[in-house]
């Protein structure tokens, strides 16, 4: 597929068909993910493949009561806290395939002041990015779809303790895989000319 083809064509996708994605397609994602840049070459990333439903749900309720609390700090009312949770605990529990990408801080250089760490670890989340994109575009030139939640950000202890990861490893995003049940609806994006500046 032509590349500005499957730009183009990547889009968020919540709700997906019934069915799986074979483990190969699983593995073509991750080894588009690891052709990255990242920082001095060290490729500080950790892919958890959530295959089993046992993980998911051990999953779902550490982050589901950290979401209720956090939407209650917005005074929500608990009837729409109840549907928010719900939404995204259910796109977690059907998703054909489920990845989700860590920054590994364990192989970043530590230096001894904060400002360089934070650099350090800020050049880490940005290598992520990439790769999650490299696996965004893998899926649409395979013929799949896929998602980006950003909820892992909102609770990172919880889904350490959850999936039993060391404090070293931490979460970014969950990645949903699959053929979407429904086109969703595209937003239009903003002309790069509006969002440029030549120096």
């Amino acid at each position: 597929m032509e590349l500005l083809t499957t730009i183009a064509l990547r889009q968020s996708v919540r709700r997906f068909a019934p069915g799986s994605v074979p483990l190969h397609i699983c593995a073509e994602l991750l080894a588009a993910a690891v052709l990255a840049p990242s920082p001095h070459g060290r490729q500080p990333w950790q892919f958890i493949v959530l295959e089993s439903s046992a993980a998911r749900e051990t999953l779902i309720s550490a982050m589901a009561v950290e979401w209720r609390q956090q939407l209650a700090q917005d005074s929500i009312d608990v009837a729409h806290i109840n549907a928010r949770v719900e939404a995204s605990t259910q796109r977690i529990r059907s998703a054909p395939l489920l990845i989700m990408p860590c920054v590994d801080c364990a192989v970043l250089d530590a230096y001894p002041d904060n400002h360089r760490h934070h650099a350090e670890y800020l050049m880490a989340v940005q290598s992520i990015g990439c790769a999650i994109q490299n696996m965004l575009l893998r899926a649409v030139d395979l013929g799949y779809d896929a998602g980006w939640m950003c909820a892992p950000l909102f609770c990172p202890e919880h889904v350490q303790t959850a999936l039993t990861l060391p404090k070293t490893t931490i979460p970014q995003a969950l990645i949903t895989v699959g053929i979407a049940h429904t086109q969703p609806k595209r937003r239009s994006k903003r002309d790069h000319t509006k969002l440029t500046q030549y120096r």
